[in-house]
């Protein structure tokens, strides 16, 4: 690594308000200090755009600012200027502490703290140009933490298995009775709308007190023991939709949020706002049925705009 962004500045004193917004450009950007005015980036187009922004923006206030190319003989100088442990340690700290207090009554709550951890790790993974061990482990850190929060909501979280998914036909399942745990969340909402909407317009539910009360004559989801249920790394939606070949763009992009908010992973846009509404309605309905209902208005209307979005780009 030889190739490195100097950004060059003087900033006019006069100007506070300026000065405070090329400071926390740049410091969003990642730069490291080299002395008073003197910043420094890796030679990469997206640390070139954010420089080249700062620079603008500074002279267009009357302040100077040069941006000129380093060469370093020595490649790796520079490196530890950009070094993120301590950042890394503290977004670590903070997981920790989320997860030693976690029980089931503030599981909730903690999924808001969650999102927030995870905007800051996507924050700081961002300018994290040099990545190491710590990264990958606060990571996989959040990644447990989310798996204990979706297991504190919902007891009785089913383990996975890995098992062939084998094509099943609709005209079969028509008129049944499904069951799952009472009280659903994200996984358990979207499979009973999925059901209901594409696979069984006239199914039952039947919410249990615990999977052991499950009647032989009802098609159970979401536990361990299920008809259908997570499946190597998909969780019960993802199984359904595949079992019944409903292969929808849209419906791919719904089953990428259920994941994200069951399991964790790559979070969509749409994600915090989703959770949020179905933890309040969670938290204001008390019965399953109702609930459904309420949450299958908003799965129907996420799968009409990702729809939408999906035919504006053809």
């Amino acid at each position: 690594m030889d190739g490195w962004l100097s950004l060059v500045i003087g900033l006019p004193t006069a100007n506070a308000t300026a000065r405070m917004r090329a400071w926390r450009a740049l410091k969003a950007s990642g730069a490291a200090v080299l002395r008073d005015g003197v910043y420094l980036l890796p030679d990469r187009p997206e640390c070139r755009d954010a420089l080249s922004e700062v620079e603008r923006d500074i002279l267009a206030i009357n302040g100077t600012a040069y941006l000129l190319p380093v060469q370093d003989p020595q490649g790796e100088r520079f490196i530890p200027l950009f070094d993120r442990s301590e950042d890394y340690q503290a977004l670590r700290d903070e997981v920790e502490a989320c997860r030693s207090q976690l029980n089931a009554g503030n599981a909730l709550a903690s999924t808001r703290q969650i999102r927030k951890l995870r905007k800051a790790f996507a924050q700081l993974a961002g300018i994290d140009f040099f990545p190491g061990r710590r990264r990958q482990q606060l990571d996989t850190a959040l990644q447990e933490l989310e798996t204990a929060v979706s297991r504190a909501l919902s007891a009785d979280e089913p383990s996975s298995h890995e098992q062939p998914i084998r094509a099943l036909g609709r005209r079969d399942y028509q008129g049944r009775l499904w069951a799952t745990r009472k009280r659903p969340w994200v996984d358990r909402l979207a499979s009973a709308w999925l059901i209901r909407r594409f696979i069984d317009a006239d199914a039952r539910f039947l919410w249990l007190e615990s999977p052991g009360d499950c009647p032989a004559d009802a098609l159970g989801f979401d536990f361990d023991g299920a008809a259908f249920s997570h499946v190597g790394n998909r969780v019960t939606f993802e199984t359904l939709k595949d079992s019944f070949q409903l292969n929808a763009p849209a419906l791919h992009r719904v089953a990428a949020l259920v994941h994200y908010l069951d399991v964790g992973g790559v979070q969509p846009a749409e994600a915090a706002g989703i959770e949020r509404v179905l933890a309040g309605l969670r938290e204001s309905i008390a019965d399953d049925d109702q609930l459904l209902v309420a949450a299958g208005a908003i799965f129907d209307g996420l799968l009409t705009a990702f729809a939408s979005e999906e035919k504006n780009d053809e």
